[in-house]
């Protein structure tokens, strides 16, 4: 039981720590301190479904489903695109970030974006529901749930520690240079991003 739990969590943090748009949209918020809870349980949430349906057997057929893979890499090409020209006009005119000042985004507008960037991505449901689905049936019966505990755990704990730890930087981002670096590496890593999408497609 431990070692499935143990293999979950170290599976799920592998695949979502790694720097990404997700977690850039997440440390945004967290620098803002804007909707901080909303966000960080939609993506836990997203990612513990995905690993649920995925332990649950589902995940064949995304690999047999080309063409919604497709139209989520295309939608999330132009997502991100857009996404990446915000970052860089912001970054054009950087503003001081002061706490409880900033202007505030709806939380409508807030979550969409926050759900595009989350499952526009074919990449989330090939690793999350393919590749953490195949680990997780391959612990065997219950040791798939176990699994399953261990990945929804390192979800949780990752989003929440992003959030609300990137609190600590609010004075670093206090400035306007260095709210502007921010935006630019955001924008670098959305092209980025969707280059891999276009290039590399879903393969």
């Amino acid at each position: 039981m431990i070692t499935s739990v143990l293999v979950g969590v170290v599976s799920g943090l592998s695949l979502i720590v790694a720097i990404g748009a997700q977690n850039a949209f997440v440390l945004q918020q967290g620098i803002r301190g804007q909707h901080v809870l909303p966000v960080v349980l939609f993506c836990a949430t997203c990612d513990a479904l995905l690993e649920l349906a995925g332990v649950a057997g589902i995940g064949f057929v995304v690999e047999r489903a080309p063409i919604v893979l497709e139209i989520l890499r295309w939608g999330g090409i132009i997502f991100l695109l857009g996404y990446a020209f915000t970052s860089f006009r912001r970054a054009s005119k950087p503003e001081r970030l002061v706490a409880g000042d900033e202007a505030q985004s709806s939380l409508a507008k807030t979550m969409a974006a926050c759900a595009a960037i989350t499952l526009l991505n074919p990449h989330v449901y090939l690793d999350t529901m393919v590749l953490m689905g195949s680990i997780g049936n391959a612990q065997g019966e219950p040791g798939r749930w176990w699994f399953l505990l261990g990945g929804a755990l390192a979800s949780f704990g990752w989003f929440f520690i992003l959030g609300y730890g990137a609190r600590g930087l609010r004075r670093f981002f206090a400035t306007p240079r260095s709210w502007q670096v921010l935006d630019i590496v955001v924008g670098v890593m959305m092209l980025a991003i969707a280059a891999r999408l276009f290039f590399g497609g879903v393969g």
